[in-house]
């Protein structure tokens, strides 16, 4: 064969690989760029649970304002609290939002039925979250809010660390499990959907469907005496009664399960609002349930 033909062909092959490069690289940025214009720039939250996912995975510069309750002190009710500091924060209403000139919006689906219908009627993008029911609906909320922020990466992100915290407080469950009662203020008991999937990954048996509840679906204090559950999580702050409805958690009465029955307060922010930060809610209780199986064993020993 000729060189010349022989350097010919090296030099097509070249540029063939140059060109191929050059237009992969060229797809990879036109991708980039289509995700960031795509990306919203200026996003409002308008209810508390929104808050919790719009913090963790829209850029804190991209977020136009979350509503009062990410940052209330006064009881506090989210886990963000203590870091919302230089976000607006507001009430919302329709003159509220559209002064901060949105170009989306988040909503709880079902909330603010009015504030919903307004910016709808003035074109302005809303975007409606369901509420999750289960660990698995908390994956895929998750992914669909990814994706509509452009934070795709972020979001698995948040799954992963999630599955990670499960996986751990799963290993470190008392086994068998601990049967357990949630008791929130005015003697109302959590019980159900992702809270009962976290207490059983942590080793807890929910004991709530195993009282008698009144007709309004509280539970007697007197009810909770006699059975004295293994564990019994208070929910709320020892120090703070706040209001009429936390009186009967601290009724003098449960003092008489000193020794029979461990008891913890926890605030349970993490349940408030279903979402990936609620697996630290299955760590507090694996080590909560821990505890009650140690107080078991010392009653079992005297």
């Amino acid at each position: 064969m000729d060189p010349s033909d022989v350097t010919g062909q090296i030099v097509g092959r070249s540029r063939r690989r140059k060109a191929v490069c050059a237009f992969t690289i060229a797809c990879g940025l036109l991708f980039f760029f289509n995700s960031a214009f795509a990306a919203p720039q200026r996003v409002v939250s308008t209810f508390l649970c929104t808050d919790e996912y719009v913090f963790r995975l829209v850029a804190r510069g991209h977020i136009a304002a979350l509503s009062f309750e990410a940052g209330d002190r006064n009881p506090v009710v989210s886990t963000i609290a203590d870091k919302v500091s230089g976000i607006a924060l507001i009430r919302p209403s329709t003159e509220a939002v559209l002064n901060l000139r949105p170009d989306l919006v988040v909503m709880y689906a079902g909330t603010m039925t009015r504030l919903h219908a307004n910016l709808k009627a003035l074109g302005v993008p809303v975007l409606d979250v369901p509420w999750d029911n289960s660990l698995a609906d908390i994956h895929r909320t998750t992914r669909m809010l990814g994706d509509a922020f452009g934070a795709r990466p972020q979001a698995e992100a948040l799954l992963a660390q999630m599955d990670a915290t499960l996986a751990a407080a799963h290993r470190a469950a008392a086994r068998p499990s601990i049967r357990t009662l949630i008791y929130e203020p005015n003697g109302y008991a959590t019980s159900g959907n992702v809270t009962q999937e976290l207490m059983t990954l942590a080793g807890l048996s929910n004991a709530a469907p195993d009282f008698a509840a009144t007709r309004t679906g509280r539970i007697p204090l007197e009810e909770v005496v006699a059975a004295a559950p293994e564990l019994l999580i208070l929910s709320g702050q020892r120090q703070a009664m706040s209001a009429r409805a936390d009186l009967i958690l601290h009724h003098p009465a449960l003092k008489s399960l000193e020794g029979r029955t461990y008891s913890a307060w926890e605030p349970n922010l993490p349940l408030l609002c279903p979402g990936p930060w609620s697996a630290d809610a299955a760590t507090r209780f694996a080590g909560l349930g821990r505890k009650a199986r140690l107080l078991g064993k010392r009653q079992a020993r005297n």
